[in-house]
């Protein structure tokens, strides 16, 4: 597989702080990795300072930005 590398710059999700959701002090990184185990809905429950379609902007920045299994992946997130 090739890897992907993702300009977060462009994400209008994201602050100029590196890697946070604007309006909070979430990293991105954070969301990502309880999206292994949790739905959006829970990690939100986790997150109370960042909102679902927050989460699903990234996602959506991350699934046209990276190789093609991402689009199936955001996919089944946001079902």
């Amino acid at each position: 597989m090739t890897q992907t590398t993702i300009n977060w710059s462009e994400c209008p999700e994201l602050e100029s702080i590196p890697g946070k959701v604007s309006g909070t002090r979430v990293p991105v990184s954070a969301i990502l990795k309880n999206l292994e185990d949790l739905s959006i809905d829970e990690v939100v429950q986790e997150y109370p300072s960042i909102k679902r379609e927050q989460v699903r902007k990234v996602l959506d920045f991350v699934a046209r930005s990276a190789d093609p299994i991402f689009p199936y992946f955001y996919a089944r997130l946001a079902g």
